[in-house]
């Protein structure tokens, strides 16, 4: 598979109805947290470099590595109900897959309540992660 094929998926709780700037941060969290677990895995081979034009990257032939060198693709998709959240964050656990779940403090938005909010994927092959994600709908 070609190295555009690589994306990281992000998946949201449209049912909590958040601001357009706490999905932005919420999100972030999420692939920052995911990318971050995958490059410990990989890291003590290939650390992350900087490459001649100031772009991150890394050797080696991981999913990490081949998405960093390309478009660092990122998809999102939304589910209703933190069930469905943990349906797909289960899924990829059993799938072997480094996945972040994110639940935000609830300090801004919910009521001083902790809320689980998102959860992002390492960035895998498209035809390895839309067997979980590729019904979802996108964002």
């Amino acid at each position: 598979d070609r190295m555009e094929d690589t994306k990281q998926i992000i998946v949201v709780r449209k049912d909590l109805n958040m601001r357009k700037g706490k999905i932005a941060a919420q999100a972030a969290h999420a692939s920052v947290s995911a990318v971050i677990k995958a490059s410990l895995k990989d890291g003590e081979t290939y650390p992350f470099e900087l490459d001649s034009e100031g772009r991150i990257t890394m050797g080696g032939y991981s999913h990490l590595a081949r998405w960093l060198r390309g478009s660092f693709k990122k998809v999102c998709v939304y589910v209703n109900s933190e069930e469905e959240l943990f349906e797909i964050y289960n899924q990829g656990l059993e799938n072997g897959f480094i996945v972040s779940l994110i639940q935000d403090s609830g300090l801004t938005e919910f009521h001083n309540i902790p809320t689980y909010t998102c959860l992002a994927f390492e960035p895998l092959p498209a035809h390895v992660i839309d067997s979980i994600t590729g019904n979802l709908p996108l964002y």
